[in-house]
């Protein structure tokens, strides 16, 4: 029995709780996986897992495999990597998740830099403006933006971006440009379904919130873009969600007198495991990327 590949079926097993999950993380059958554990069990003389109504559970020998097996499994994977040199590529598999928009605007378009620095690596990423299990769907890495609802999340701060109200030319000539945060009140808003409607505002030590009213409301970003480059209405976004089209006049901002909050670029990591070189590499090059 292979006990490196043994180690790993073992994590990915506890890490998603089941046996099929873990199969299809590892591109095998459930019955190879089935086998790997029983054997596993069967040579070290106990019992590592123990089905219950809640699904399938670690004992407390497993548990303790499970601690010292991820570590063993990191650390086995940091002596690959330095073995081969700081200087040379990765290789193998990184799973990436990221939202949509913003992996179409600022990520996509660079793989082929990193890409040529690491030949050997294959990227597979899972596009979606949800909050995604990250362990469940077998993810090393996520870009987040906002603020993280998990506050156990090991997570890195790559980028701080700017927040502002922004329409174009053609909507703010037909409707109005607002000169205060209350004046957004009689324009329509292009409202984010996971955002609050509240937009709040602060000015030389003055705060001002205001409640805005739309028609139509998006649950993705690219819903958001669309609407607002047909003319719809107004908008608060992330600048780097239309930062092409500020630098080019297609959009521009008002009240720029006013300050939003900033928004943080996260690497989520998943939690219960350390980062692997992979995910820290391909993390550093987005911070790198986004800081240019």
């Amino acid at each position: 029995m292979d006990r490196y590949q043994a180690m790993t079926t073992f994590l990915r097993v506890v890490e998603t709780g089941s046996f099929s999950a873990a199969a299809r993380l590892l591109n095998v059958g459930q019955p190879a996986v089935s086998k790997i554990i029983a054997q596993l069990e069967a040579r070290l003389q106990v019992s590592l897992l123990v089905r219950s109504t809640h699904g399938l559970n670690t004992t407390e020998a497993g548990q303790l495999f499970y601690e010292r097996a991820s570590s063993a499994v990191q650390e086995a994977d940091e002596a690959e990597f330095a073995a081969r040199g700081a200087g040379a590529g990765l290789t193998g598999k990184l799973r990436v998740s990221a939202a949509t928009t913003f992996a179409r605007l600022h990520i996509v378009p660079h793989l082929p830099e990193f890409l040529a620095a690491n030949s050997g690596l294959e990227i597979d990423f899972v596009l979606d403006d949800r909050m995604i299990d990250l362990v469940g769907e077998g993810v090393d890495v996520s870009l987040r933006m906002g603020e993280l609802p998990d506050s156990a999340a090991v997570a890195r701060r790559l980028a701080t971006g700017l927040r502002s109200v922004m329409a174009t030319p053609a909507y703010l000539a037909r409707a109005g440009e607002p000169k205060t945060p209350a004046g957004l009140a009689a324009h329509q808003a292009i409202v984010y379904s996971r955002q609050p409607n509240v937009w709040s505002f602060t000015r030389d030590g003055t705060a001002a919130s205001v409640t805005v009213h739309g028609r139509v409301k998006f649950s993705a970003a690219e819903g958001i873009r669309a609407a607002v480059l047909a003319d719809m209405g107004l908008v608060i976004s992330s600048d780097w969600m239309f930062a092409d089209e500020l630098e080019s006049g297609v959009v521009r901002k008002v009240l720029s007198g006013w300050s939003l909050p900033t928004i943080d670029l996260w690497a989520v990591f998943p939690t219960g495991r350390m980062a692997s070189a992979k995910a820290r590499r391909f993390a550093a090059f987005v911070e790198e990327l986004m800081n240019r």
